[in-house]
């Protein structure tokens, strides 16, 4: 494992953290990061990212990710978490829940899970009454007309 950070010689000044796990790394544990993350190795556990982690073709991730934004072509296993937005780029392979305000699947990416980008904001802020809102499971599939 790789980190290169603002105050560490040899680095660029302006550059935020970044931390590099290679090809051959395997981790297994809770690995919690600020900055950005590049995996390319394989990792099982739970992952904390502030920033941009992003997920190298080869990679191999089994658990749950927590971070800003996510970018991922390799294969990932398990929930994701992030505040920004999710880009599965292809050959990426997501198996897993995916909660967050902005997605974006690549053509030949696959994604198998629920994703949840935040309806209950916007319903929460509409000044609709019950009676506009169409519930299939209240309703069996009829809708029901607002009264006059």
């Amino acid at each position: 494992m790789w980190a290169f950070g603002k105050n560490q010689p040899g680095t660029a000044t302006g550059q935020e953290d970044f931390t590099f796990l290679g090809k051959d790394v395997v981790f297994k544990g809770v690995l919690t990061l600020k900055g950005s993350v590049r995996i390319d190795g394989q990792f099982e556990g739970e992952l904390h990212s502030s920033g941009t982690l992003t997920i190298g073709e080869h990679a191999v991730i089994k658990g749950s990710i927590k971070t800003g934004s996510l970018i991922t072509s390799g294969r990932i296993k398990g929930d994701i978490t992030a505040s920004e937005k999710v880009m599965i780029l292809s050959p990426g392979i997501v198996i897993g829940d995916i909660r967050t305000p902005s997605i974006s699947i690549e053509p030949g990416a696959h994604f198998h899970g629920l994703s949840d980008m935040g309806a209950d904001k916007w319903v929460e802020g509409q000044s609709t009454t019950d009676e506009k809102i169409h519930d299939l499971a209240t309703h069996r599939g009829r809708l029901r007309t607002p009264e006059h």
